[in-house]
């Protein structure tokens, strides 16, 4: 168990580390290319697409790499 906490906690650090980074190159998540915004009036609509497949690969990549 505590290893698998300390593994969570290097995971967690190296999140925060690249999203700070992303945010620095001007990529923000959320904001990717392929996410799409509908704006008219009031009405806002965000369909991330670009996002979640992102989030999506690297999600199972890391399940894959832990299951190994």
């Amino acid at each position: 168990m505590p290893k698998l906490l300390i593994l969570i906690g290097v995971a967690f650090i190296a999140l925060g580390l690249a999203w700070m980074i992303g945010e620095r190159l001007g990529v923000s998540l959320g904001r990717l290319p392929g996410d799409i915004i509908f704006v008219r009036g009031n009405l806002r609509i965000y369909v991330p697409i670009a996002t979640s497949l992102l989030l999506s690969v690297v999600l199972s990549l890391a399940l894959w790499l832990l299951n190994r």
